[in-house]
């Protein structure tokens, strides 16, 4: 079969169309052929070194949909010809995979496989911080960085349906309508054109925001401060623009006793239930209407380089998925 690997650290370059073999799949293991393959900022980290890689050579992505084709022993509630989804480390760029039955959640009718692949890693991040992280519900204000990205567009959305307003940023005006009309924002923010701290005091008339969601990182992390109030919570999800430089825990304090946080879909994957229940809550999100996934770009496997030149390039709106 073919799968894309990957040598060595590097750019968009090292990803390699390539012949792989792979094996029966094992005790507690499902065979997946795989229909579509989510695209996330993720494998660029992993790819250019940010995060430390497993091990060389290795098959990036973290999320995918498709059909059941083969069982391991061991495994139950599950069948040749099942629909079903994942997030799992790495080994998602491939035709085939073999993957831990207790990974995969199955695909309710209706959901489309590309669409299940656009959402399952963006999907269950906006679950943990709109449910774990930070709580969101009626009367809450939020900042939502990158509004009009993968994770934002489906953050936002859902954030709305909680009765939360909804402010949003973007990195160009081409972005701004996408963010209002399929992203849930109230209000949207050009933070390359516009001081979006002063924007959203502006907006807020002084009292900001009670939570700020920020996958940008490095570019936005001064300014996301200076947008919540009192206790107010800061939440770094990703590093688009490179990570947050460290910081003194002092300035939390000037800022008016701020929480930081940073956290990982993975730690919560690990926690026992929380993938069923938080996969349960999204899919019924999706088919009731609140959350439209938006997957705006579909690439072949073989030219992933082309897709992570796009992403990186921040040029990208909503989800892109590779196609097998």
């Amino acid at each position: 079969m073919k799968a894309i690997q990957i040598h060595a650290h590097g750019g968009p370059d090292v990803l390699k169309y390539e012949d792989v073999t792979l094996s029966a799949p094992g005790r507690g293991e499902l065979r997946i052929r795989i229909k579509a393959i989510g695209l996330n900022f993720i494998d660029v980290y992993y790819r250019t070194g940010l995060y430390p890689a497993p091990s060389f050579p290795y098959i990036p992505g973290d999320e995918a949909a498709g059909e059941v084709i083969g069982i391991g022993e061991k495994v139950r509630g599950f069948k040749i010809g099942d629909r079903v989804a994942y997030v799992s480390n790495f080994g998602s760029y491939a035709e085939e995979r073999n993957i831990s039955a207790e990974e995969v959640v199955k695909l309710p009718d209706g959901v489309k496989y590309e669409t299940a692949a656009a959402m399952m890693l963006k999907g269950l991040t906006a679950h943990y911080l709109l449910r774990k992280t930070f709580k969101v519900g009626k009367g809450h204000i939020i900042l939502n960085h990158a509004a009009a990205g993968g994770v934002g567009l489906i953050l936002g959305q859902w954030a709305r349906s909680l009765g939360a307003t909804v402010i949003g940023t973007v990195g160009s005006d081409e972005k701004i309508a996408i963010a209002k009309k399929k992203g849930g924002c109230h209000h949207v923010i050009n933070y390359r054109t516009e001081d979006f701290a002063k924007r959203v005091a502006e907006i807020t008339e002084g009292k900001r925001c009670h939570v700020v969601y920020d996958g940008v990182g490095k570019d936005t992390f001064t300014g996301s401060l200076d947008c919540l109030r009192p206790l107010g919570m800061f939440v770094s999800y990703g590093n688009a623009s490179g990570p947050v430089e460290p910081f003194s825990l002092r300035v939390l304090a000037q800022k008016g006793s701020l929480f930081a946080t940073r956290p990982t879909l993975f730690t919560h994957l690990a926690q026992p239930g929380y993938r069923q229940k938080a996969a349960s809550e999204l899919f019924a999100a999706v088919t009731s209407g609140a959350i439209s996934i938006a997957v705006n770009s579909k690439v072949p496997l073989k030219d992933a380089a082309q897709a992570h030149m796009a992403l990186e390039s921040r040029a990208t709106t909503g989800a892109t998925v590779l196609i097998p």
